[in-house]
């Protein structure tokens, strides 16, 4: 064999040897990539799902409450019968002192009066008068 053969056969050599370790080093890099996206990936699915729980968590506790404190107000009624509701100036307060306001519940729904059944808008009413004392 001659020179050049051999200094050939020996760059051939040295390019396969170099391209190798080329790709075993961008394996690693890869299999380091995949590493560090699937911790992050894990650590960014727990933080969502525990601020997910946490949120579930609080909307329960709140609905719990209002279910527990809705339970005290209203008691053993049977919502089947009538029971008397105050107008208040968060709702009705339109009505609050007028002679006309009936604030009866029936099977669920408030009759507030016989001209405004459903209640007046504003804190106005055009039929409202004085309520008169009765004995």
């Amino acid at each position: 064999m001659e020179q050049w053969q051999k200094d050939l056969a020996g760059m051939v050599e040295t390019i396969a040897d170099e391209v190798e370790r080329f790709f075993l080093e961008m394996t690693e890099m890869v299999d380091v990539f995949f590493e560090l996206t699937e911790e992050f990936s894990d650590q960014v699915q727990n933080s969502i799902s525990t601020e997910i729980d946490q949120y579930l968590q609080e909307l329960s506790d709140a609905n719990s409450q209002a279910y527990w404190e809705l339970e005290d107000v209203i008691g053993d009624l049977d919502p089947g019968f009538p029971y008397q509701v105050e107008p208040t100036l968060e709702k009705n307060a339109a009505c609050v002192g007028c002679d006309h306001y009936h604030g009866q519940v029936y099977g669920g729904n408030l009759l507030v009066c016989g001209m405004h059944p459903h209640g007046w808008d504003d804190g106005n009413c055009p039929d409202w008068e004085k309520e008169k004392e009765r004995f």
